[in-house]
């Protein structure tokens, strides 16, 4: 079993920055891509930044510029850098990663709320 552990979240005033961790533990031989999602009141979920294991990333149109997704396999831990925060980034940020252990299996952390004041 793997667990994926969030921090970083909060409230922030409009503008301001935020870094967002994401750590897995548990039985991982690797980790291949790694996501961040959120999800607004009265939303569906979406997803926000992707890192492949080689470094590869892809993001929403509505961070692009402002967000930036990173990670360090020697920690297992992906990061979401979140500056120029606006008030409609206002979600619960949730990590996804896919871990190969003898199979690949998706899990998701438990989210962490991030909220932008105006």
């Amino acid at each position: 079993q793997v667990q994926l552990v969030e921090s970083g979240g909060g409230l922030v005033q409009a503008g301001g920055s935020l870094r967002l961790s994401c750590v897995a533990s548990g039985s991982i031989f690797s980790i291949n891509a790694m996501r961040w999602y959120r999800q607004a009141p009265g939303k569906q979920r979406e997803l926000v930044a992707t890192i492949s294991s080689g470094g590869r990333t892809n993001y929403l149109d509505s961070v692009k510029g402002r967000f930036t997704i990173s990670r360090d396999n020697a920690k297992n831990t992906v990061y979401l850098q979140m500056n120029s925060l606006k008030p409609e980034d206002t979600a619960v940020y949730y990590c996804n990663v896919d871990v190969f252990n003898h199979r690949l299996v998706n899990y998701w952390g438990q989210g962490t709320q991030v909220t932008v004041s105006s």
